[in-house]
């Protein structure tokens, strides 16, 4: 296994695993956020989405929206 995967592999378990949020455990596998999401799709683990996350995207999405 080579390095970078190891690094993957780590930050994917502990993503999984709830100690890490989605940022930092693509910081810690070196790979943009949006490739981190894929790999946790390819290797079929749930993307850790909450109630409040979900509230502060709706006022974000209320903010951008004409009145």
């Amino acid at each position: 296994m080579t390095p970078e995967a190891a690094k993957l592999e780590v930050a994917v378990a502990l993503y999984r695993d709830r100690k890490m949020s989605m940022g930092r455990a693509a910081k810690i596998a070196e790979i943009p956020r949006t490739q981190f999401q894929k790999e946790l799709g390819q290797r079929g683990v749930t993307v850790n989405y909450d109630v409040r996350e979900f509230e502060d995207d709706l006022m974000a999405i209320e903010k951008l929206l004409p009145r």
